[in-house]
């Protein structure tokens, strides 16, 4: 933290400061400043709080980032991996955080980040601590866990494949249920954010299963999450994909702010169901985040199941 005697830097609410809002300049000294720049290394300073769940996360994206990179930066290739088994063995060398989000998602998170170690190093340590966490929760809530389950299969053995399989039998079963709940056969959630980010995360998971398993899953399920997000929703038939599709979401809240425009291509979470039974879209308010703000991780994984459909549909033909 900078010292607060520095007037210019910007002020946190208890006092501290965080940057003095000028550019680094390497050849000035700390506090030094030629009015347009200064020598105080505070441009790329985060400040966060310790959170198991996001730790884990972060080893997963690091882990998978080194293999994306891996043909076009190999120094920052390696870095990201030896970041993220460094990141690994320290986060288990510390008590949990509290995960006031529920059990699920810190042990998912955990689940990840073994996986996308496994696959980018083939250490049977991160493949074992996988299947530790793997089992039991697919046991308790599959649906918090087969597609970590799934995306195992190709760099597992047969033994796993076969294992997995009656909880594959399960989730189909579960899928078909989906139709007796709405007519569009999807999991719509009820809690207090709308739910396209679940639904576009269970397209892509079944999408994975019907490779994997295909003789279990169907294609219809990837179908079905899409043509949802497409317009095959409750409350209206708008594209929740801004500039895709003949009517789509035009109102939004994401880096344009919330000026009554939008971003072609972001992705909404939609559909906010307020009890007991009112599906509710604002297309004349951007402000209702829960309905309305583009969201990073949707959007990328909405890209990995259009993808998937089109895939599926070149198959078909």
């Amino acid at each position: 933290i900078i010292e607060p005697h520095l007037h210019q830097y910007h002020h946190l609410g208890d006092g501290s400061t965080i940057t003095d809002n000028l550019v680094y300049n390497p050849q000035l000294k700390p506090y030094e400043s030629d009015g347009r720049s200064s020598g105080t290394p505070d441009d790329r300073w985060a400040f966060t709080n310790k959170s198991t769940m996001s730790n884990y996360s972060s080893i997963a994206a690091l882990a998978a980032a080194g293999r994306a990179l891996r043909r076009y930066h190999q120094v920052l290739a390696d870095e990201c991996l030896e970041t993220a088994m460094n990141a690994w063995v320290e986060e288990h060398r510390q008590p949990p955080t509290e995960n006031r989000r529920g059990f699920m998602f810190g042990t998912g998170a955990e689940m990840e980040a073994a996986l996308q170690l496994f696959i980018s190093t083939h250490n049977s340590q991160y493949a074992d601590r996988l299947q530790e966490l793997l089992w039991p929760t697919l046991e308790r809530a599959s649906q918090w866990s087969i597609k970590a389950a799934v995306r195992a299969v190709p760099f597992m053995d047969a033994a796993f494949k076969e294992k997995l399989r009656p909880y594959v039998v399960k989730h189909k079963a579960a899928n078909d249920d989906l139709i007796k709940q709405n007519p569009f056969g999807v999991p719509i959630t009820t809690g207090g954010w709308a739910g396209n980010g679940t639904i576009i995360g269970w397209g892509v998971t079944n999408y994975l299963l019907h490779q994997a398993f295909p003789e279990i899953i169907g294609p219809e399920y990837a179908h079905r999450a899409l043509d949802y997000i497409y317009g095959c929703h409750p409350s209206s038939n708008i594209s929740f994909v801004s500039g895709v599709g003949v009517n789509s979401k035009k109102v939004a809240y994401g880096g344009n702010r919330a000026d009554l425009t939008f971003i072609a291509g972001g992705v909404v979470p939609g559909i906010l169901v307020l009890k007991p039974d009112f599906p509710e879209n604002k297309e004349d308010w951007p402000f209702l985040w829960g309905e309305n703000e583009y969201v990073i991780d949707i959007c990328a994984e909405y890209i990995f199941l259009a993808n998937a459909v089109a895939a599926l549909r070149e198959q078909q033909d």
